[in-house]
């Protein structure tokens, strides 16, 4: 399910939260634990921001490099499309963008420059909003819009729960849980994730792997072992696989009242006799979900491949609530020209049309 590198497209990553809280702590996890991708960092807003002993003067439009392809970028709101084209072009091979919004930025106005973006190399890989247990009643007085943020977070960690009691950390999933109600939550200390519930393990040629020079992943590898005992949030991934096609209607309503901490869905969709020609490229992120139609490859079997990636998910209930999607006997004889219009909405038909998602 491995799309050619210049057919695929670069998933943009918004990470906010308000100073303090370890965004740029949890940045710094996921480029020694990158999984041998080329991370873009775009820096939202100047200001001195500080990627372990590098440091980025806030200078709009200055570039530093991170080692083997990962860069940084400075840029405020206006230039942001621009960098996004000049970063998703296949000669810069970049396999992920991180936007790391200020502390005191807006970051709906991020997702919706992104989402609203005509360019066809990027797609919108979710907000993350990083909140400080400690801090966390303190952070919601100083900053009332703290609740509107997780209302449209796709994933919020929990970070500095190292420094609550079990007791607070649970009334504070409590309060997340109430005002994001869509969003998956995941705990953790010193900004440790598991990178996979954001991106996957880069392919590279035998050859690429050969010339490429040392990296910053590379040169941390001893120290990641010495705080291997730091914990960090592992994701649970759901592999489905159905050699029935899946009924259109009952797909899309699995997928509109996807389950708690399901944060990311992946892979191509037979919806068979419903559209025989072509098969659907499913992504969806938080809210965000967008179908590709593409013509099914010469000799490739028929058949329903995805991945489902979140926290604290159920695997038996998803293998259940997906199986009766699948097409049945009782189904075959009935053709409903109207049942793919659901599945339809979230394809995009043109590059300047509007985003295929739900409003943010």
């Amino acid at each position: 399910m491995n799309p050619s590198t210049a057919d695929r497209q670069i998933p943009v990553v918004v990470l906010a939260g308000f100073l303090g809280s370890g965004k740029t702590t949890l940045l710094n996890h996921l480029l020694r634990r990158r999984a041998g991708n080329r991370i873009a960092v775009v820096v939202n807003d100047f200001g001195a921001v500080e990627i372990d002993a590098m440091t980025v003067a806030g200078q709009v439009g200055s570039t530093v490099s991170l080692g083997n392809g990962c860069l940084c970028c400075a840029v405020d709101a206006s230039e942001l499309d621009g960098y996004l084209e000049r970063l998703s072009r296949p000669a810069a091979r970049i396999d992920l963008i991180v936007i790391e919004a200020s502390g005191l930025a807006e970051p709906q106005e991020l997702v919706r420059m992104i989402l609203v973006g005509d360019n066809p190399r990027t797609v919108y890989g979710g907000l993350v909003e990083v909140v400080d247990a400690a801090e966390f009643d303190a952070t919601r007085e100083r900053h009332p819009e703290t609740d509107r943020h997780l209302a449209i977070a796709d994933l919020v960690v929990l970070n500095k729960t190292d420094r609550v009691t079990p007791a607070e950390h649970e009334r504070v999933l409590g309060v997340i849980g109430t005002l994001g109600p869509g969003a998956a939550v995941v705990s953790a200390s010193y900004g440790r994730i598991d990178p996979g519930l954001l991106f996957d393990p880069a392919t590279r040629s035998a050859e690429d792997e050969k010339i490429r020079q040392l990296s910053f992943e590379d040169l941390t590898a001893d120290e990641d072992q010495e705080h291997a005992h730091h914990p960090h949030t592992a994701y649970e991934s759901v592999s489905y696989d159905e050699p029935a096609a899946m009924d259109p209607r009952r797909l899309m309503a699995f997928l509109d009242s996807r389950p708690a901490g399901l944060y990311r869905v992946k892979g191509f969709v037979d919806f068979g006799a419903a559209d025989p020609d072509n098969r659907y490229a499913v992504h969806a992120v938080g809210r965000f979900l967008r179908f590709c139609p593409e013509p099914w490859p010469r000799g490739a079997e028929r058949r329903t491949q995805l991945v489902l990636i979140g926290s604290g998910i159920d695997r038996d209930a998803l293998e259940k609530e997906l199986t009766v999607c699948a097409v049945t006997a009782a189904d075959a004889d009935s053709t409903d020209e109207s049942a793919m219009w659901g599945v339809l909405r979230y394809v995009r038909s043109e590059p300047a049309a509007e985003e295929a998602a739900d409003p943010v």
